[in-house]
């Protein structure tokens, strides 16, 4: 997914308590749900930028040479400007993108 195409904010947005707990009927499952999807876009990214990062891994262990690669720094600020997973998160569950179920109220 690209996160960069989400229409989540960057910076943190005051939200309507009511309009999150809309679906669920409680606050707290609903933050739960949130706090879930934003760990899993977290490990997404971390996954993501470490295979790109690999590719100008160094195996030298010498302090004297330190080279500096431009399309390292380029994809590092690319990850920098990203908005926050917890933020991308709560757009996804606004939006009705996040998929959940409740296994005691299935049963």
């Amino acid at each position: 997914m690209d996160y960069k195409k989400s229409k989540a904010p960057v910076n943190t947005v005051t939200r309507n308590i009511m309009d999150l707990c809309r679906e669920t009927g409680n606050i707290y499952e609903s933050v739960a749900i949130i706090s879930k999807r934003a760990n899993q876009i977290s490990v997404e990214i971390k996954q993501d930028l470490s295979q790109k990062l690999q590719e100008f891994a160094s195996y030298n262990d010498t302090l004297e040479e330190v080279f500096e690669n431009r399309e390292q720094i380029e994809i590092s600020r690319y990850y920098e400007k990203l908005p926050k997973p917890s933020l991308l998160a709560t757009q996804e569950f606004i939006e009705g993108n996040i998929f959940w179920r409740d296994p005691s109220k299935e049963s």
